[in-house]
């Protein structure tokens, strides 16, 4: 990314344009255009063909040096795989030695890292980047999204993950224990400037893009967000084209906030910094349909939600104890969400109970193992290997789970339809 960084910079300069400029075109932060030239962030694909544009200069070398292949190379690649291989090795090998050196490029190639489909499963995980398999991604393809995306950004950096892997420091440090109930590791949002905002903001701006792309009309999008951050990401996907329909309130509650001013608790024994979290808002958003509903409906099986009976609709309000300890031991994730709350929304996301799920930021693999449980397929994208590797254990076992916490042989049911109301 360093020499992608210097290759944007030389081709802006040429072009006597400013890092406000580029900005103010690709209606980015001038930070954001600061991170990519000094080789501290990797844009998607459709943002290198923009600068490209923008500063105009050759796409390819641009595409190569941020990790994309073109698609003409990509072509080639696929329809002569072994033909191509040898070339490039012939090519690059080192001052004519045996030895073969491993290029960008082959690791460019290697994309997706990993891809795990267990025989007689409906469900398929994949290791890498979402931005870039949603770029692959045949349109009009999945029929929802249900995901618990990064927020910060900053907390799964590889600098971030570490820290929290070893309990100690950084975005995930927070008091140990209130009242005697220890705490489990929380990414601190207020840390966030003004600058990380805009990034968060752009950040899903691309990949509501994406996920327009890949969605068929009539798909739903169902997002886990907090309130401190929920109106920049709500702000970017209503931009990237979808409909804002309500928001899923799951009624939890945590030990995030309450607190008094830090290092001040016996001065201002009467103050709360923040109000105690008793929910967390998942915004819900729907890919325009074509047409009526009715007729979205009978085309894509896609444009609603699914009821939980007859005489009940699915509602916009659940209530949802923390995750249990039991699906934290199959799946040590700091962001699993329960299996009792999220087969309730996987089952809602497809109105008819037919087409595919996905789910771009996995981690542990709650929403796959919930699409299991419920009897739909799904896909599952997870970028960090450890959490990858999580989630192939975990999912047939989360998914085997009642929502008591017990474990049974998995077999397909409708144990998310029961929804517990407030009105009866």
């Amino acid at each position: 990314m360093v020499q992608f960084g210097q290759h944007v910079r030389n081709a802006r300069l040429a072009c006597g344009l400013t890092q406000a400029d580029i900005a103010k075109r690709l209606k980015v932060s001038k930070g954001y255009i600061s991170r990519l030239e000094g080789g501290k962030a990797r844009p998607a694909r459709s943002t290198v063909l923009r600068i490209a544009e923008i500063c105009e200069t050759d796409p390819v070398p641009l595409l190569i040096l941020a990790g994309h292949l073109p698609e003409d190379v990509r072509e080639i690649l696929t329809q002569h795989p072994s033909e191509a291989t040898t070339v490039l090795r012939e090519t690059f090998r080192h001052d004519g030695s045996e030895e073969e050196e491993p290029t960008g490029l082959q690791a460019a190639v290697a994309e997706p890292r990993a891809i795990y489909q267990p025989v007689g499963a409906p469900y398929e995980l994949v290791q890498g980047d979402c931005f870039e398999w949603m770029e692959r991604r045949e349109p009009n393809s999945i029929h929802a999204i249900v995901t618990d995306p990064p927020y910060g950004l900053k907390e799964y950096t590889a600098k971030e993950k570490t820290k929290l892997r070893n309990g100690r420091g950084g975005v995930w440090r927070i008091p140990p224990a209130i009242g005697g109930c220890l705490r489990r590791p929380l990414p601190r949002f207020t840390v966030l400037s003004n600058e990380e905002k805009q990034q968060l903001m752009e950040f899903f701006r691309q990949w509501g893009t994406l996920a327009f792309r890949v969605l068929v009309p009539g798909g739903h999008i169902f997002i886990a967000t907090n309130p401190l951050l929920s109106q920049l990401v709500y702000m970017a996907l209503i931009e990237s084209g979808f409909e804002k329909r309500g928001e899923i309130i799951r009624l939890v509650q945590t030990l995030r906030g309450g607190d008094r001013p830090k290092n001040a608790h016996d001065e201002f024994k009467d103050v709360t910094v923040m109000p105690r979290s008793c929910w967390e808002p998942w915004g819900l958003f729907r890919k325009p349909c074509e047409g009526r509903v009715q007729d979205n409906l009978r085309k894509w099986k896609t444009g609603g939600l699914r009821r939980l009976s007859d005489d009940q609709p699915f509602c916009d309000v659940i209530r949802s104890s923390p995750t249990r300890s039991v699906e934290r031991e199959i799946a040590p994730h700091p962001s699993l969400k329960p299996q009792a709350f999220m087969r309730q929304i996987v089952r809602a996301a497809l109105p008819l109970g037919e087409g595919l799920v996905l789910d771009p930021f996995m981690g542990g693999g709650s929403t796959i193992a919930a699409a299991w449980a419920v009897g739909y397929a799904s896909i599952g994208i997870e970028s960090d290997p450890k959490f990858f590797a999580i989630a192939k254990e975990a999912v047939p076992r989360l998914a085997a789970l009642v929502p008591n916490g017990e474990t049974r042989k998995r077999q397909r049911n409708d144990s998310g339809s029961v929804q517990a109301t407030l009105f009866g």
